[in-house]
């Protein structure tokens, strides 16, 4: 009976292993472009890129049920190195973000585009954008507001 756990367990572990082998052509984004300063000395951290958005926060006021409304936070690299952002998640299924998936170069400006549907969300909102990046934190919030009330509330 052990010689089967063994076995089984052998097996587990070689099919965990095989699948973790990595492909440059499956979409990943290379380890070159990530400079990780906790292990870097103090001469290459300053070399790190740096994002910085106009605004972290979008409030879209009055919205009627059912609208999508959307908005685009504007952010540049205002680092010393390619900008990579790795993921963008948002809160809720309501909303959905868009954002550059190529590296931006210092100094370069781009989008995190997002789009709220206020079906069924009667009420405050408030939703949060989380952007993973190549920075130092690499986690970055972005928050949006909309109070969403039904037509006939609203009056004429």
């Amino acid at each position: 009976m052990n010689s089967i756990k063994i076995t089984a367990f052998l097996f587990i572990a070689t099919l965990l292993l095989a699948g973790c082998s990595s492909n440059s052509e499956d979409g990943t984004i290379s380890t070159d472009v990530i400079d990780n300063p906790a292990s870097a000395d103090k001469k290459s951290r300053s070399k790190q890129p740096e994002i910085t958005f106009k605004s972290k926060v979008h409030d879209f006021g009055k919205v009627i049920d059912g609208e999508i409304v959307s908005y685009s936070y504007k952010f540049s690299n205002t680092g010393k190195a390619d900008l990579v952002i790795t993921s963008v998640h948002a809160s809720c299924g309501c909303t959905v973000a868009e954002y550059p998936k190529e590296p931006l170069a210092p100094g370069e400006e781009g989008y995190i585009d997002v789009k709220f549907d206020s079906r069924r969300r009667l009420g405050f909102n408030h939703k949060e954008v989380t952007v993973m990046s190549n920075t130092v934190p690499n986690k970055t919030v972005l928050h949006m507001k909309a109070k969403v009330y039904r037509p006939e509330s609203l009056g004429n």
